[in-house]
C-alpha cells in the first residue's frame, strides 16, 4: 500500500516551509524530517505517523483516532498512529503536525553526512 497522495500534499503544505525540512519515502509512506528527525508522515497503511513526547502519549492517545504506533507488532514509545478520518481538514491535521514538529524541535539536530 502507498501513502494517500492528498494527505502527503496537505502535509507538504504544512511542514514544507519549516527550516531544516526533508521529505523521504519511509515505511511504505512519506515522512517529513526536521533536522534529521522524523516529525510526521503519511503512512503507507493509511493515516498519519506522529512523533510525540513520550510523557504526553497517554493524553494524546485519548484524542479521537489516535492509536499506539506499532512496528512489526511491537509498540513504539514516542510514536502515534492517527486515523485519516481524524484529520478531515487542515486545522485538525495542523494540530497533529504541531505535536510532531514541536517535539522534534526539542531534540538536537542530527549530524549531516
Amino acid at each position: 500500500m502507498t501513502a494517500d497522495p492528498d494527505l502527503v500534499q496537505r502535509l507538504r503544505a504544512l511542514v514544507g516551509e519549516q527550516p531544516g525540512t526533508a521529505e523521504r519515502r519511509m515505511f511504505g509512506g512519506v515522512a517529513f524530517l526536521l533536522d534529521g528527525h522524523m516529525a510526521v508522515g503519511a503512512s503507507g497503511a493509511g493515516g498519519l505517523m506522529v512523533r510525540a513526547d513520550p510523557a504526553d502519549l497517554d493524553d494524546l492517545l485519548r484524542e479521537p483516532g489516535a492509536h499506539p504506533f506499532e512496528m512489526r507488532g511491537r509498540p513504539m514509545r514516542g510514536w502515534l498512529r492517527v486515523d485519516a478520518s481524524a484529520v478531515p481538514d487542515d486545522e485538525a491535521l495542523g494540530r497533529w503536525v504541531d505535536v510532531g514538529v514541536g517535539f522534534v524541535r526539542t531534540l538536537p539536530a542530527k549530524p549531516t553526512d
